[in-house]
């Protein structure tokens, strides 16, 4: 039993920011890899200072470890099935977990194989616990769209094959801001042109103008931070009207500096302006937090009640990208509570 005992949705949590430090030591050291520090106790300290670092592509850079480690198809079903058992023990009903592909290829896997391996893990864990998963794979932003234009759009037409036997969409993610987020929309088209569901990283280091880009060039459904479109009034009214859901993670923005304080986070005041809001980890283990934590910050700091919660989990299932039969039951739950 958690302390929120509504169904607890989480759309934007990122595996490799999302495992067991005992883990990635033990796989480390099988897999014979080099860790900046000797000891998990020394890396868990020096992750939680690196948390606070102030800018989203140095936090980034905290990564580069289990990235190193999740290069077998052992180590990314292993990884995903200890998440799926970590999200069903804090209480979460539906967790959507992404990844990048294109990142696990160093060794013996490809895309597609690397993506398989995730659903094995995501697969065992649903097989264990009454718990519901959906994988999301990630393109990447490493800088110019041409630098990874390939690896990218094989991560696309992959996700295609795996699409309803596990994967339930795709997302753009890595380093915003580098080039103008409109440089990647052929991939979106083909996403579109393949039927694919996505969300979109945007607006949570650049400014409001890469939600538009999202939500209006690429056809977004859902966006991947997104809260500073709160500086675009006129944006927030056009947005409002649609069904877009921004994927709020408020403790990795606090960490980033996108967002001063949970105090003046303004996920509040989009949801009062008709945005439709949700609550999400974004990176377990790096952020240190789970969903229990982040809604505490929402009701003592940033304004939210208890109410407001349920609505947001409402929000999330709703705009989840999982089948009906998942979503059912779920969503009747938590309108049950509203009334």
């Amino acid at each position: 039993m958690t302390k929120y005992n509504f169904p607890k949705i989480d759309l934007h949590n990122h595996l490799d920011g999302s495992f067991r430090p005992e883990t990635m030591y033990e796989l480390a050291a099988k897999y014979g890899i080099k860790t900046e520090v000797p000891t998990v106790e020394e890396y868990i300290a020096l992750t939680r200072h690196r948390a606070t670092c102030g800018s989203v592509n140095e936090y980034l850079k905290m990564f580069d470890l289990p990235c190193s480690v999740m290069q077998t198809g052992e180590a990314l079903e292993r990884i995903t099935f200890e998440l799926g058992e970590d999200l069903y023990h804090q209480g979460v009903a539906y967790a959507e977990i992404r990844f990048a592909p294109q990142q696990h290829v160093s060794g013996e896997l490809t895309q597609a194989t690397a993506i398989e391996a995730v659903i094995a893990g995501a697969k065992r864990a649903m097989d264990t616990y009454p718990i519901k998963l959906g994988i999301l794979a990630c393109m990447m932003v490493y800088g110019s769209e041409q630098i990874n234009y390939d690896a990218n759009m094989e991560t696309v037409i992959t996700a295609k094959e795996y699409l309803g036997k596990g994967l339930v969409g795709i997302d753009l993610a890595g380093a915003e801001g580098l080039v103008p987020l409109e440089n990647f929309a052929p991939f979106f088209d083909k996403a579109r042109e393949l039927n694919i569901p996505f969300t979109c990283h945007a607006g949570d280091s650049p400014g409001p103008d890469t939600v538009e880009t999202a939500v209006y060039t690429f056809g977004a459904q859902r966006i991947g931070h997104g809260h500073h479109v709160y500086f675009d009034p006129e944006l927030v009214r056009r947005i409002a009207k649609t069904d877009i859901l921004f994927e709020i993670c408020p403790t990795s923005n606090i960490q980033c500096q996108t967002e001063p304080t949970y105090g003046k986070h303004p996920a509040k005041n989009m949801m009062e302006m008709g945005l439709k809001v949700s609550i999400n980890t974004d990176n377990q283990f790096l952020a240190d937090v789970t969903l229990d934590d982040e809604y505490d910050h929402c009701l003592n700091e940033m304004g939210f009640t208890e109410r407001d919660l349920i609505q947001m989990n409402l929000n999330a299932i709703n705009a989840s990208f999982c089948d009906e039969t998942i979503k059912a039951p779920i969503r009747a739950e938590l309108e049950a509570l509203l009334k």
